[in-house]
Formats: structure tokens, C-alpha cells, sequence
């Protein structure tokens, strides 16, 4: 079993098996989210079941984003107090992928961290129909994390919430590579 929790500079880092959209002890959790910030499939389509109706009429008028941007809504029906909407880069296409996709990360947490929320859930952006490559987007995730954590972003706790066992595994194998600390 590999490691799915890491402490860094006063914070933690976790990684769990589950629904992004049940996480009542987190302050945000991050959508995958499309240019336009509406209801899509994937993590997109799930935030906004369970958000509601009024949290596509609260994208609408901050739409669009570009890749590696991060924006801000309420959270309506999700137990979380915020939503931030992060659109990550297709794999193949929005270059230089690797910066985009930490960007979304970076983003997240720095608008987090101005917004006053110590707790942050992200997906893994970009791997689902974007097609980035699980392997090469969790590293870029982890080490972007654990770079603003150590740099003092002030958020207390990241947890990246992975849909199936194998996301668990890639990611888990990554954090694995990270110091303590």
C-alpha cells in the first residue's frame, strides 16, 4: 500500500477514493471544468448535479476561461462554501501542458487562500476527456501542491479526491516521491 497522506510545512496533503461532491468538511472543491463553465460530463456534469441550477447561472457571466485559469462561485447545494472552477489543458493541443495544468492547481490555491478557506478538494484535472495522461498529471499536481504548501499558500488541507482505484494508485505513486515536511 503506498503512502495517501504527507504533511508539509503545517499543512497535509490526502488522497482519497470518492465523490468530489461529498466532501462536507472541505471549504472548496475544484470543478474540472470547460471553457464555458457549464454542466458537462465527468467532474463538470457531477458538481453541477449536485450544485444545483443556480451554480451554472453563477458561471455564466464569468465564462469564458482559459486554460489554466482559476474562477470562483458559491457552492448553492454542495455541502462546501466555495466552487473553484478550474479549466485544465487538453493534452495534445493547449501548450505548454505541464505549466497550464499547474496553473490550475497554483490558481486554486492562491484563490483560496485570499478567499479565507483553509480546505480544498481537487479531481485529477485534466485526465478524464482532456486526455492528459494520468501518470504525468498527477506528478505535476503533487509537486505543484506541495511547492505552494512549502511556499506558505495557508491553506491547512489539500486533498485530491480520485474516482477510481487506479487514479488512487497513480497519484498515490507520486506523492510518494515528495519529502516530508
Amino acid at each position: 500500500m503506498h503512502r495517501t497522506e504527507l504533511r508539509v510545512a503545517g499543512s497535509r496533503i490526502e488522497l482519497v477514493q470518492g465523490d468530489i461532491t461529498a466532501q462536507p468538511d472541505l471549504d472548496a472543491v475544484v470543478n474540472a471544468a470547460n471553457a464555458e463553465l457549464q454542466p458537462g460530463g465527468g467532474v463538470a456534469g457531477a458538481i453541477h448535479r449536485a450544485a444545483g441550477r443556480r451554480l451554472a447561472a453563477a458561471c455564466r457571466p464569468l465564462a469564458p476561461i482559459a486554460p489554466g485559469e482559476v474562477v470562483a462561485t458559491d457552492a448553492f447545494r454542495l455541502p462546501n462554501r466555495r466552487v473553484l472552477h478550474a479549466l485544465g489543458p487538453v493534452y495534445g493541443r493547449d501548450e505548454p501542458a505541464a505549466e497550464l495544468l499547474a496553473a490550475c492547481y497554483r490558481g486554486a490555491l492562491d484563490l483560496a487562500a485570499r478567499e479565507g478557506l483553509d480546505s480544498v478538494g481537487f479531481p485529477a484535472i485534466s485526465t478524464g476527456v482532456f486526455g492528459y495522461p494520468a501518470t504525468a498529471a498527477a506528478e505535476v499536481a503533487l509537486t505543484t501542491v506541495h511547492q505552494a504548501l512549502v511556499g506558505g499558500v495557508g491553506v491547512r488541507l489539500v486533498r485530491f479526491v480520485l474516482f477510481s482505484a487506479d487514479d488512487l494508485d497513480v497519484h498515490a505513486r507520486a506523492l510518494a516521491t515528495l519529502p516530508d515536511g
